[in-house]
């Protein structure tokens, strides 16, 4: 992971992720997650490439993004390799975000 996470494009942050998702790497995007509470975001977009692995902290931090930063809020997971989509499908978060191959503003 790398040591900062979120890049904002006008209402639309946008995270790289890479390696694990996992205990100890998720508490470190929570934090910078916590800071587009209140702002005006209307998509967080992760771009999942380059990550390996999600667990049920990362997964945590996910569903805090969601109830957290807005019920309108969109969010989109892009390119994300098979098993780490498999984790998303089967925890049930594909119910309300965007698993998607490109993301075109």
């Amino acid at each position: 992971m790398s040591e900062k996470f979120i890049f904002q494009t006008g209402k639309i942050s946008k995270i790289n992720l890479s390696g694990k998702l996992d205990a100890v790497n998720a508490p470190l995007l929570m934090e910078e997650l916590k800071s587009l509470i209140g702002q005006d975001v209307d998509k967080i977009v992760f771009y999942a490439k380059d990550l390996e692995y999600i667990s049920s902290a990362g997964l945590r931090t996910i569903i805090f993004a969601k109830q957290k930063i807005g019920t309108e809020t969109s969010i989109y997971f892009i390119e994300a390799q098979e098993s780490v989509t498999d984790v998303i499908t089967m925890s049930g978060l594909d119910n309300f975000l965007y698993i998607q191959d490109s993301f075109d503003e």
